[in-house]
C-alpha cells in the first residue's frame, strides 16, 4: 500500500506544475479578457439563480438554474470542504487558505466560460430533458468527437469511482473519530450502509437526486456556517492574528510548521479545485441540464457557485481549524482534524454531530456525481448501460470505506488533474464563442430586456443542437424590464 501511495504522489508532484500553471493562466486570461465578469456581474448571478425555468415541448417546465446549480453544489460541498481543507492545512499550513480563495477569484471565469458552452452545446434527451457538459462542447464546438470521448471516459473514472470512494473515505474517518476507533469491521458496516442508500437514490435518476439536493445541501450548509460563525464570535479577538498567519504563511515569509510558500501554494491549488471544481469540466455537466432563455445565464450561476463553495463554506472549515490552535502539520489529516477543532471550542459532542454533518455532506456530493451518466450516454448513445454503470458506481463506494486516506486522495488528485487539463485545453480556443454570447446577453441587458437566445443569434456559429424557438418557451410572460 505504501509504495502504490508512493508511486501515485511522485507521479503527482511532477504533473501538477503543469496543471497549476494552466489553471492559472487561462483563468487569470478569461479574467482580464471579461474585465473581471466574476465580480462585475455578481448582481445578474443572483437574478439567474431564482429564475423560473423554461418550457419544454411537451408543456413541463424543465430543470430550474437552482436545481442545476444545487446539483453541482451537491457535488462541491462536501468532504472537500471539510476533510479536504483539514488536508490542505495539515500539509500546506494556513497559507494553503490563501491560495485557495485566490483559485476561486480566478477559477470563478473559468466556471463561467465552461458552463455557458455547456448550455450552447446541449443535447435533448428523449424524455425532453437536457444533458451536456466538456464532451459534447468537444464535439459540437471544436468538431473533434475523439478528444470528447477521452473526456468521457476520464470524468467517467474520476467522478463516478475514484470521487465517490473519496466521499465514503471522510464519512468512514469521521465515523471513527467519532466512535474512537477504526477497525475493519467499522469500515465494512459504513461502506455497505452508505452503497444500499446511495443505489436506492442513484438508480431514481437526475430529477431525484437533484430533488433530495435542493432540499438537504442548503440546510446543511446553513448549519455548518451558523457552527462556523458562532466559533468566529467566540474567538474574535483572535481573528486579526488568524488572518496575519494565513496571508504571511502563503509567501513563506514566516515558516509555520514547515508549510512554507511551495507546500501552501500547492495544496491550497489542489484542494481548492477539488473543492470548488472551476475549471475541471465537471459541473457543467449539471448546469447543461438547466432550462434557461440564455446561455449565459447558467454560466453566472456556476460561478456563484465557487464562490458560495470555497469562499464561504470552506473559510469555515479553516476558520474554525485555525481558530483552535489543534496540532496540525505532522501529516496527512482529514476530517478527523476538524472534528478535533471543533471539539475545543464547542465540546466533545460535535464531533459526533460533524460525523452525522459530514455523512449527510458526502452523501450528497456522491448522489450528485451523476456526471458519468451523461459522458456514459456520449460515449454509447444509449441508456442501456446507466444500470451497468450505477452498479459499478455504487461498488466504489463501497471500497472507498475500506481503502486508505492517503492513497484515495491521491489517486482523486492525479484523475482530476488529467480531466481538469484536457477540458482546459478544451476552453482555450472556445473562449472566443462564450464571450460573443456575453456580449449579446449584454447588449440585451442594457435595453432593459431579460436576455433570451435563439439559434442564429450570434452568426457563426456551429454545431448547436437546441436553441430553436421550440427550446426555449417561456413558463411566464416576460417583462418589458430585466428582472
Amino acid at each position: 500500500m505504501d509504495t502504490a501511495v508512493d508511486f501515485v504522489t511522485d507521479i503527482n508532484d511532477t504533473f501538477w506544475y503543469a496543471v497549476i500553471a494552466l489553471l492559472i493562466g487561462s483563468g487569470l486570461y478569461y479574467t482580464i479578457r471579461s474585465r473581471f465578469i466574476q465580480i462585475r456581474l455578481l448582481p445578474d448571478m443572483l437574478r439567474s439563480i431564482v429564475e423560473k425555468p423554461e418550457r419544454q415541448p411537451n408543456g413541463e417546465p424543465g430543470l430550474s438554474a437552482f436545481r442545476a446549480f444545487s446539483v453541482s453544489a451537491a457535488s462541491r460541498v462536501g468532504t472537500g470542504n471539510v476533510a479536504g481543507v483539514a488536508i490542505a492545512i495539515s500539509l500546506g499550513g494556513p497559507g494553503a487558505v490563501f491560495w485557495m480563495w485566490a483559485m476561486a477569484l480566478v477559477g470563478a471565469a473559468t466556471a463561467f466560460l465552461e458552463s455557458t458552452l455547456a448550455q450552447l452545446y446541449k443535447v435533448r434527451d428523449e424524455d425532453g430533458s437536457f444533458r451536456g457538459g466538456p464532451a459534447y462542447y468537444m464535439q459540437y464546438g471544436l468538431r473533434k468527437r475523439w478528444m470528447g470521448m477521452i473526456f468521457a471516459v476520464i470524468i467517467t473514472i474520476t467522478y463516478g469511482f475514484v470521487f465517490n470512494a473519496v466521499q465514503t473515505n471522510s464519512i468512514v474517518d469521521a465515523v471513527s473519530s467519532s466512535v474512537g476507533e477504526k477497525t475493519m469491521a467499522l469500515q465494512v458496516i459504513v461502506g455497505l450502509a452508505v452503497a444500499l442508500i446511495v443505489g436506492a437514490v442513484i438508480f431514481g435518476g437526475i430529477r431525484r437526486i437533484s430533488g433530495v439536493s435542493q432540499i438537504v445541501v442548503p440546510v446543511l450548509a446553513f448549519v455548518y456556517l451558523v457552527i462556523g460563525i458562532i466559533v468566529v464570535v467566540l474567538n474574535i479577538g483572535e481573528v486579526p492574528t488568524m488572518f496575519r498567519l494565513i496571508v504571511e504563511n502563503a509567501f513563506g515569509l514566516e515558516e509555520v510548521i514547515g508549510g512554507g510558500f511551495g507546500a501552501a501554494f500547492m495544496n491550497g491549488i489542489r484542494r481548492g479545485l477539488f473543492s470548488n471544481e472551476a475549471g475541471m469540466g465537471s459541473a457543467p455537466n449539471a448546469g447543461a441540464a438547466a432550462a434557461v432563455s440564455h446561455p449565459v445565464k447558467q454560466g453566472l450561476v456556476q460561478s456563484l457557485g465557487v464562490y458560495f463553495d470555497t469562499l464561504l463554506v470552506c473559510s469555515i472549515t479553516a476558520f474554525i481549524i485555525l481558530l483552535s490552535e489543534p496540532e496540525f502539520g505532522s501529516g496527512l489529516e482529514g476530517a478527523a482534524l476538524t472534528q478535533n477543532a471543533l471539539a475545543l471550542q464547542l465540546g466533545d459532542w460535535t464531533v459526533h454531530f460533524l460525523a452525522v454533518l459530514i455523512f449527510f455532506l458526502a452523501f450528497t456530493s456522491v448522489i450528485g456525481n451523476y456526471y458519468s451518466e451523461s459522458n456514459m450516454e456520449f460515449l454509447t448513445g444509449s441508456r442501456r448501460i446507466l444500470p451497468y454503470l450505477r452498479s459499478a458506481v455504487v461498488l466504489c463506494v463501497f471500497l472507498g470505506a475500506i481503502g486508505s486516506l492517503p492513497l484515495v486522495w491521491a489517486l482523486a488528485d492525479l484523475a482530476m488533474g488529467i480531466m481538469a487539463t484536457v477540458n482546459l485545453i478544451a476552453l482555450i480556443p472556445l473562449s472566443g464563442i462564450a464571450y460573443a454570447l456575453f456580449h449579446h446577453y449584454s447588449a440585451q441587458r442594457k435595453q432593459g430586456r431579460d436576455p433570451v437566445f435563439r439559434a442564429g443569434d450570434v452568426p457563426g456559429l456551429r454545431g448547436i443542437q437546441v436553441w430553436n424557438d421550440d427550446d426555449v418557451t417561456p413558463v411566464e410572460s416576460r417583462s418589458s424590464d430585466a428582472r
